[in-house]
């Protein structure tokens, strides 16, 4: 029988951000029970920064860390997809098929110029602060690498910068932006208490990858993503059943208003325009959701996770255990790094 969901809960972001929907509040273990659990607690923010402002992004992403471990205990934080450098909703670049324009380019000029290197100054300051903190942390950003732009995962720890995901396969029409990544940035990251991994947005549906992460050990899966559907939420929770772990799922919610004035996405100029309506939500490895969706504002969701829930929920489904079926199906996975280029 699966134990008590850990006790979660919402608040709002700092910096005046509009209050979350709903706060989530399940029983709490008596202090005995508490004394004798391994658990962590974990923190997903739903908040957006500044596009084409680094600057500023990397100081909201402080400040949202921060909170999330000063304010709610927090051992683990996550931040959405994209979070510094960007995501760009709505806005088209110029792109008709066959043909960009002078000021599509212009556009990909501030938006590469916004984006982060891996020995950049904003994981150096991201890495300063958890080692600071004595967390960890999952940053969405874009990596700018040459003349490429990639969307990823950064994972940081209390010793610092842990290394990063790059996004497999971009979306529709973030393949105009984003590269694709290659087998070499699949990390599981443990972090002495958990084995953490991400999936970045779309990835989420492909199985094969979920098959190869949830090979690995994935205990806690991290989600950075921008979908907002509703129709997301039944994908974390498939997650959570199918790879018997923990989903943490950290999407934006962005306003027009947030927009440099002289952009114009196709949702329209109104500045309370919604782009991005979040649905940040945790997820136990049974598919019991733990906090959220969070709804209609920023904040920060939190949930004490209950590590012995993991044993739980995979004593009968382990989908790289006792219920795969290696004499029928076996997966191949090239984690060697694709250079264009080799020798010189």
């Amino acid at each position: 029988m699966p134990s008590p969901s850990p006790a979660a809960s919402a608040a709002p972001a700092p910096s005046g951000a509009a209050a979350p929907s709903a706060t989530a509040t399940a029983p709490v273990p008596t202090a005995p029970e508490r004394a004798s659990r391994r658990t962590l607690t974990a923190a997903v923010v739903q908040a957006a920064a500044p596009l084409f402002d680094t600057p500023a992004a990397l100081a909201r992403a402080e400040e949202l860390i921060r909170a999330a471990v000063r304010d709610r205990g927090a051992e683990l934080v996550i931040l959405p997809e994209a979070f510094l450098g960007g995501y760009p909703k709505g806005l088209d670049f110029g792109i008709t098929v066959g043909s960009r324009t002078p000021e599509g380019r212009e556009l990909f000029r501030r938006y590469h110029a916004a984006a982060i290197e891996e020995s950049g100054p904003e994981v150096g300051a991201l890495a300063a602060l958890t080692a600071e903190l004595g967390c960890h942390a999952v940053v969405g950003a874009v990596e700018r690498s040459g003349g490429t732009l990639y969307c990823v995962a950064l994972f940081f720890g209390p010793s610092g910068y842990l290394g990063l995901r790059r996004k497999l396969m971009p979306t529709a029409a973030e393949r105009y932006l984003w590269g694709q990544g290659d087998g070499s940035t699949l990390p599981v990251v443990d972090t002495g208490a958990a084995r953490v991994a991400a999936g970045i947005c779309w990835e989420n549906y492909m199985p094969l990858f979920r098959a190869a992460l949830y090979a690995k050990g994935v205990d806690v899966w991290c989600a950075p993503t921008v979908d907002d559907r509703d129709a997301w939420q039944a994908t974390m929770r498939h997650i959570a059943l199918e790879g018997r772990c923990f989903v943490l799922a950290a999407a934006p919610y962005l306003r027009r208003g947030a927009l440099p004035p002289d952009l114009h996405p196709v949702q329209g100029d109104a500045p309370d325009t919604v782009l991005i309506g979040g649905g940040s939500v945790i997820v136990s490895p049974l598919g019991e959701v733990l906090a959220g969706p969070l709804r209609d504002g920023e904040g920060i969701l939190t949930a004490e996770l209950d590590l012995d829930d993991l044993a739980r929920a995979r004593f009968d489904f382990d989908p790289v255990g006792h219920y795969a079926r290696p004499d029928v199906f076996t997966l191949h996975v090239d984690e060697s790094a694709r250079t264009p280029v080799y020798g010189g």
